[in-house]
């Protein structure tokens, strides 16, 4: 059996192999016809190490790295070859695949990089940080209350983009001998000023609501899908009632592990199926898609779980509702916005109607939401966000410059006038 189990193993290991040789083999053929990149040009650079897999983490910033890129050019330089053909396919920044360490040598070699951004904790960005004289910049991929928000990894950046008030005191409760004031910068949630995406109906009086749950988890403390346990009911009462639109973007996962989650996933694909050939007007929506913005902004009101998307729909600033697990063994952190949340427990998802209305016109909870959105994401004006995304990396660049002329033999950069005085008097 150990002979056999071993044989298999190296099977796949080969044939991942293959698959990873051909991926690096498409993505210089591609790279290879297409426009050099140009000597000197890049001043920001996003490092990304991951493969197709874990995209998400950047989609979500390719339109604010283009705003960026208007005044302060922009290059993904990315690890794998999976991840730059997806890169390559898809709307993102220029893209400079360097798969060895020694081909990213050679190209920051050709680059004036000052500014390195990293979406993730992947282990990887360990190489990146050996280059010094430029800013490491850790920009995460969303917010949330996970222990992810609080890694003592944070250490090892020069500075984070972090979203608010809540990520300032996570990082202060949390990280011992971290100059939170120092090292961090609030920019909101400038995703949240380029959601996109066709809306694939046509609006008109229904009521949207979005139906955004999670995967069913692979361990107890993780056990916050909710498709097997309020999402049938939910759903079926919303089709019913002809004056609701029903969004439903399940995590793409699910189902995998628990197969009677799949199957009520499957159920409810079907039941919108029927309702949209019962009611051409219904126009209600399986999301499949990997856009994700237009879905959080056309909502009036969201149903999600224990996700990043709390904090996604959250950023919006309009009504949600967080479907209450069913496992006591599942983890809630309760020092957030999830101690004051609209919860939705698996018996009152069978009074969804009544909910959306409750939450869609009740002034003290619109009241608590505004608080949390405040706390969490500061002012969510649209074009706030990005004005502060812009405002944090043009104070890193003028650091760069005053760092800079500093080589160059003048004062350093952290001796500022009032020394300078005392110098004098004495």
């Amino acid at each position: 059996m150990g002979a056999v189990r071993d044989a298999k193993k190296a099977y796949r290991l080969l044939k991942k192999a293959l698959r990873s040789r051909s991926a690096v083999q498409r993505v210089r053929r591609r790279l290879g016809d297409g426009e050099q990149h140009p000597l000197e040009h890049y001043k920001i650079a996003v490092y990304f190490a991951d493969g197709a897999v874990n995209m998400y983490q950047m989609r979500q910033w390719y339109r604010p790295l283009a705003e960026l890129a208007k005044k302060w050019p922009v290059v993904v330089l990315s690890r794998s070859a999976t991840g730059a053909e997806k890169l390559l396919d898809e709307d993102a920044p220029p893209v400079a695949f360097v798969p060895t360490v020694r081909d990213l040598e050679q190209f920051i070699a050709t680059q004036d990089i000052r500014i390195v951004l990293y979406v993730n904790q992947n282990t990887r960005n360990f190489q990146m940080f050996r280059y010094g004289r430029r800013w490491h910049v850790f920009i995460n991929h969303g917010e949330s209350d996970k222990m992810y928000m609080t890694t003592n990894q944070y250490k090892a950046y020069d500075y984070s983009f972090i979203a608010g008030q809540a990520a300032r005191d996570r990082l202060t409760r949390t990280l011992w001998d971290f100059d939170v004031n120092r090292r961090t910068f609030e920019i909101g949630r400038p995703q949240a000023d380029h959601y996109s995406g066709a809306l694939p109906y046509t609006p008109d009086e229904r009521t949207v609501v979005l139906y955004a749950p999670t995967w069913e988890g692979d361990r107890p403390s993780a056990y916050y899908g909710s498709i097997a346990t309020h999402g049938e009911a939910l759903v079926n009462a919303l089709l019913a009632t002809g004056r609701h639109r029903v969004i439903y973007r399940p995590h793409p996962r699910s189902g995998v592990v628990d197969h009677e989650y799949g199957a009520a996933h499957r159920r409810i694909i079907a039941a919108i199926s029927v309702a949209n050939s019962a009611d051409a007007g219904a126009q209600h929506v399986y999301d499949d898609g990997p856009e994700l913005g237009w879905q959080l902004a056309a909502a009036d009101v969201a149903v999600v779980d224990i996700s990043a998307m709390v904090y996604d729909r959250l950023a919006v600033g309009k009504p949600l509702m967080i479907t209450r697990p069913v496992d006591d063994r599942a983890s809630v952190d309760t020092n957030g916005y999830l101690s004051d949340c609209e919860w939705l427990t698996a018996e009152s998802a069978h009074d969804i109607v009544a909910e959306v209305e409750r939450v869609h016109a009740d002034e003290a909870a619109i009241a608590r939401l505004r608080m949390w959105v405040q706390h969490y994401f500061g002012d969510t004006t649209p074009g706030v966000a990005t004005a502060k995304f812009h405002a944090a990396v043009e104070q890193l660049m003028q650091k760069w410059d005053a760092w800079q002329a500093h080589e160059m033999g003048a004062v350093r950069p952290d001796e500022d006038d009032d020394d300078e005085e005392a110098d004098e008097d004495d």
